[in-house]
């Protein structure tokens, strides 16, 4: 659950409650709609009026929907009330991401101070280390990392930050990072995939922030393990398929599993994007934002025009309308469109709408297609991505006879 942080500060005059949070649809709707809040330029954050009626109608909006840090609000109270204040302090931006951007770029405490406290995500960070989120992220920012990537990077430096606590992560040597990446092995039990993530993350922050050259080539990497790409079967895609009544949600998984679409890409089509004529789809700036075109079966074609007689999505919008007016349909949605699927024709095997992409590329690596093409059609950067799927094709294992079959057991 996401954490908010209160706190008092002036605005035009007045008292005021400024709420920051970690950029959030739901807390947006929240403060906005249900606790009246209105948004602050100067401070970057939703603000609401000092009083105990709007503070406790803010209450009552986040309710489930996140945890309310009022450390900072009851301080001021406290202080207010006992008379040590005759006006409220100033506010800076705090290192806290907000929902006009993830970590501003200064941060509030006095990071000479070993003992002052960073906010990031609901985790305490200690001041001599307050730079160190706000510098990566803007790092990421000007190199066009992903959302996702700034994300991961970020959480990922933020664990190694809380175990710091008050020894600056900029003195770290190899050494004490090889020892903290044993700590995550042995102790925190990390797989290997997540070491790696983090493994990325600290040699981002170390080799591109600070500037240092070669700082990891010491540090051996774990081998990562070898698995096959969970897929369903030609009958088992089909039973999916029938078991779901929604023309919408039909042709989504439809969509997904008939051109290899991850589910962001899915979600992510416009109505523009669909070429009848040519009989190809358009997928804009995907994973690596790279652009790329992928077939559009006629079976699919005639599913989008019952899907378009039905829903009428705008020409110019999204095909996949989501909760909320021009707004792209949710992602989680969609696997748990699939979960439910799964469940009611009754297939057990594991798998997430990315399970029907890896079907679209075993299913057509077993007809024969070229793995060249089968790279072009998923979007892959390495032959090696595309190449998994020989483990799982039966196409030659079907000319296999086993020795069990040339025994004569009568």
């Amino acid at each position: 659950m996401e954490t908010v942080l209160l706190k008092a500060f002036v605005h035009r005059g007045q008292e005021c409650i400024g709420i920051y949070f970690i950029n959030s649809q739901v807390l947006n709707e929240a403060v906005q709609k249900q606790a009246g809040a209105r948004w602050s330029k100067t401070f970057s954050c939703w603000y609401i009026a000092l009083s105990k009626q709007n503070y406790d109608t803010l209450l009552t909006a986040l309710v489930g929907k996140a945890q309310v840090d009022r450390t900072a609000l009851a301080t001021y109270l406290q202080q207010k009330k006992a008379g040590h204040l005759n006006t409220v302090p100033a506010v800076t931006t705090p290192v806290v991401a907000t929902v006009a951007g993830p970590l501003q770029k200064k941060p509030a405490v006095n990071i000479t101070n070993p003992n002052a406290i960073a906010i990031y995500k609901g985790s305490r960070i200690s001041g001599i280390n307050a730079h160190v989120i706000p510098a990566m992220h803007d790092h990421l920012k000007l190199r066009a990392y992903s959302s996702s990537t700034i994300r991961t990077y970020l959480g990922e430096m933020k664990q190694l930050l809380g175990i710091l606590k008050d020894i600056p992560a900029d003195a770290l040597q190899v050494e004490h990072i090889k020892r903290y990446l044993l700590f995550c092995y042995e102790k925190l039990r990390l797989t290997e995939n997540t070491l790696h993530s983090r493994m990325n993350a600290l040699k981002y922050y170390y080799e591109q922030v600070l500037g240092r050259e070669k700082f990891f080539w010491e540090i051996p990497r774990p081998k990562k393990q070898l698995q096959l790409p969970n897929f369903f079967n030609q009958d088992e895609i089909a039973a999916i398929l029938k078991s779901v009544d929604n023309v919408k949600h039909k042709t989504m998984l439809m969509l997904a599993y008939s051109s290899g679409l991850r589910v962001s890409e899915v979600v992510a089509i416009k109505t523009a994007h669909i070429d009848s004529k040519r009989m190809c789809i358009l997928i804009k700036q995907a994973k690596g934002k790279k652009d790329r075109m992928v077939r559009l079966s006629p079976v699919l074609l005639v599913m989008l025009r019952e899907y378009w007689n039905q829903y009428k999505p705008a020409r110019d919008g999204m095909l996949f309308q989501g909760q909320y007016a021009g707004a792209p349909y949710s992602t989680r949605s969609l696997q748990m469109v699939l979960a439910s699927a799964k469940q009611k024709a009754g297939i057990l095997k594991p798998g997430s709408i990315h399970a029907l992409r890896h079907s679209f590329a075993t299913h057509l690596l077993d007809k024969g297609t070229d793995v060249m093409m089968i790279m072009k059609l998923l979007g892959h950067n390495d032959i090696k991505t595309t190449l998994r799927y020989l483990h799982v094709t039966n196409r030659d294992m079907l000319q296999i006879i086993s020795p069990l079959d040339d025994l004569k057991l009568d």
